[in-house]
């Protein structure tokens, strides 16, 4: 199986900047595509960025695209998302999510982590 793990989220003001960690167990992570969502207070989980096990491929959603940009180290078993020029509107729950086909619906990963709290304000 494939357990993740989200850190980096907190408290910033609009503008500012943070970068998200997904730690990965499992060997099968390194060929797995992951994907980055978030949710709001009373909204749908949203898609964020996706990338592909090799890192060759990635897909933003229109919300965040520009702003904010997805990574992966396997040798570390992480991927990351920077995430840019803030806005109170990014104020949600993110999750980091792995599927064996790359995909921006979140009903397609099969292993999610807890989440990580982000709030920006302004």
């Amino acid at each position: 199986q494939v357990q993740l793990v989200e850190s980096g989220g907190g408290l910033v003001q609009a503008g500012d900047s943070l970068r998200l960690s997904c730690a990965a167990s499992g060997r099968t992570f390194r060929t797995y595509p992951v994907g980055w969502f978030r949710q709001a207070p009373g909204q749908e989980r949203d898609f964020l960025a996706a990338i592909s096990w090799s890192g060759g491929s990635t897909y933003y959603g229109d919300s965040v695209k520009g702003r904010f940009t997805i990574s992966r180290d396997n040798a570390k078993a992480t991927v990351y998302l920077q995430m840019n020029n803030l806005k109170p509107e990014d104020t949600a729950v993110y999750y980091c999510a792995a599927t064996r086909v790359i995909s921006t619906r979140a009903n397609d990963y099969a292993y999610w982590g807890q989440g990580t709290q982000v709030t920006v304000s302004s």
